[in-house]
């Protein structure tokens, strides 16, 4: 009876020119989208701190807490979005929608608590689009090599 023989491999597999130009294309963007996190993240938080600054000059302590604590709940928010962004393409469709339920809770615990006013919450829980509009408008202004 013949046995199979098997021939040792001695040789890489070869690699096509064009499978390590995608990956570094796609290495590239992934680490422009990155440095876009971190700018909105820093973006917010700056926004955030200047506003909540401002509230409590001109309002109270307690309406400047209650607008902080929307603010670092949207930032929260935002980079679970950010997060989620990030993972789509690698096999999956959609975006999941837990953080829906972040705004919920939030929403939900300024209704409940005597001490915090509604209106400051959901309005910190909003600034995080002002970094996005910003950066949009940098964008927007800033010409194309």
């Amino acid at each position: 009876m013949d046995s199979p023989t098997v021939e040792p491999v001695t040789a890489m597999p070869e690699v096509s020119p064009e499978a390590i130009e995608g990956t570094s294309e796609n290495g590239a963007a992934m680490e422009e989208y990155y440095k876009l996190q971190r700018e909105l993240l820093i973006g917010s938080l700056v926004v955030s701190l200047v506003i909540f600054l401002s509230v409590w000059a001109a309002y109270s302590l307690n309406t400047a807490l209650s607008y902080l604590l929307g603010a670092l709940v949207g930032i929260v928010y935002l980079r679970m979005l950010a997060k989620d962004v990030a993972t789509l393409g690698n096999g999956k469709q959609q975006l999941s929608k837990t953080r829906l339920a972040l705004f919920v809770a939030i929403f939900l615990i300024g209704a409940r608590v005597q001490q915090l006013e509604l209106l400051p919450i959901i309005l910190g829980f909003l600034t995080y689009k002002a970094a996005l509009i910003f950066h949009t408008l940098r964008a927007i202004a800033k010409p194309n090599p």
